[in-house]
């Protein structure tokens, strides 16, 4: 029974690996339950930190150092930031399955310890240590690789993100550890290596391809020979991020694409996303995408997309009224939208409302003058059973208490609410919206939220 326990607590602390706060408090409730924690918040120790964890997390690592490699470091005049020697009670190093060498650096780098950083990464890289996530700084010249149990250490690595540049004599020796890499992370700069087109081709199926531009680099043949990499894992890449217009037809290649989120400021050719169709498409986050490749983008879709969010808010109301009408028509099955709304297109809200019945999160974004009566009466009066959860941004200051206490008012009999606001200002609703809370209208209320629901 006792064995049983310990695996349903662990299947437990497992599901609660993100709440840091509950898994603190139970930390101390007894060996067992502190027995099962630890593993789960050392996974990522780098996740939830903050500054004012920093020097205690140092701490911790550099308890992990031998008496004997203490007093060599002391002979170097190498001394530690720290009067903590006592020895940890686990090894809490061995439990840790990310490496995150862009914070281990940041927090050595900041706390002035440079000179320690060589004998940190060793204390991390082991025979008795394997990561599935590493992430590896711009500028890095340390040879990991060649560190006594790297094979071991990297050779279950399913995560990869590294800058584009990323030193020669390291990108090979990984390139010969890594071979099972899943997601993957280029972070573009200047002066590329052409060599990570062969990591990629040596992995056996990628999944997740992220590639991370500075809009300002145009190295159009690298993206060329990069993208060209992509085409052997075309059938088992389900998810892919671009932030700068991609420089083949890649996409075309895509077939199963689940996910996709595109992002540039600069000039997308119609050629290359022209006719492209995504039929298994789920999810989609866009911006500054051209309606003209948008909206086809949207109806070249077999009706899976759950979730789309589309960020640029300078779309016209002629281009918001087509958009918002291609899904209604092409996205039955719609859960989440994040869009810019105008009066032109508000009337086609309604329409959406009523096609998309599976809507339970709605982010409409709104810096202009806008006609709040009428969205909240049609929220109110359109909106499907398990739609609840609002946002809206980014100014909303020019709403009136009246259309509020209106918008509250018809929603009772419905799940109450869960509403955000990017920048309202409280003084002038605060009150208002404590008196729904107390009615069960709004069951949750935040404000200066710039990010998305985690929905």
């Amino acid at each position: 029974m006792s064995k049983l326990n310990g695996d349903i607590l662990y299947l437990i602390f497992k599901e609660l690996h993100n709440d840091k706060n509950t898994l603190y408090s139970c930390l101390l409730i007894n060996k067992t339950w502190c027995e099962i924690i630890i593993p789960t918040l050392w996974k990522n120790p780098w996740k939830h930190l903050n500054y004012q964890k920093v020097k205690v997390l140092l701490d911790v690592i550099i308890s992990h150092f031998s008496d004997e490699k203490r007093n060599i470091l002391k002979s170097q005049n190498i001394y530690f930031p720290t009067n903590s020697y006592k020895r940890p009670l686990f090894n809490y190093i061995s439990f840790c399955k990310h490496l995150n060498l862009n914070v281990i650096r940041k927090i050595i780098v900041n706390l002035g310890v440079d000179c320690i950083l060589n004998e940190i990464i060793c204390l991390f890289i082991n025979e008795n240590t394997k990561f599935t996530h590493l992430y590896i700084p711009r500028n890095f010249v340390h040879y990991i690789h060649l560190i006594p149990g790297a094979e071991h250490c990297f050779s279950n690595i399913e995560f990869l993100s590294c800058y584009a540049n990323i030193d020669y004599y390291l990108l090979n020796g990984l390139k010969t550890m890594c071979k099972s890499i899943k997601e993957l992370e280029i972070i573009h700069e200047e002066c590329n290596n052409y060599d990570i087109s062969e990591l990629i081709r040596t992995q056996e199926s990628i999944l997740n391809f992220s590639f991370i531009s500075n809009n300002m680099i145009n190295d159009m043949s690298f993206c060329q020979f990069l993208e060209k990499s992509l085409i052997k894992h075309a059938n088992t890449i389900q998810h892919f991020k671009m932030t700068k217009p991609p420089a083949t037809q890649i996409l075309s290649y895509f077939t199963n694409l689940k996910s996709l989120e595109l992002s540039n400021r600069y000039y997308y050719s119609d050629q290359l996303l022209k006719n492209l169709s995504l039929p298994f498409l789920q999810i989609l986050y866009v911006n500054y995408i051209p309606v003209i490749l948008l909206v086809p983008l949207i109806e070249n879709t077999d009706g899976y997309l759950n979730e789309i969010a589309i960020y640029d808010i300078k779309y016209n109301d002629i281009d918001c009224k087509r958009i918002i009408q291609a899904i209604y028509t092409k996205c039955p099955n719609l859960k989440y939208l994040k869009l810019n709304l105008s009066n032109y297109a508000i009337f086609e809200l309604e329409k959406l409302l009523i096609n998309c019945q599976y809507l339970t999160g709605l982010f409409i974004i709104k810096s202009g003058i806008f006609n709040w009566d009428t969205c909240f009466e049609i929220l109110s009066k359109s909106s499907p059973i398990g739609l609840c959860k609002f946002k809206f941004g980014y100014f909303c200051n020019n709403i009136e208490s009246k259309s509020f206490k209106s918008f509250f008012d018809n929603w009772k009999g419905r799940y109450p609410m869960l509403l955000q606001f990017s920048q309202l200002n409280l003084k002038n609703y605060n009150s208002l919206i404590e008196k729904y809370k107390k009615r069960g209208i709004i069951k949750k209320f935040e404000n200066d939220k710039f990010g998305d629901f985690e929905w």
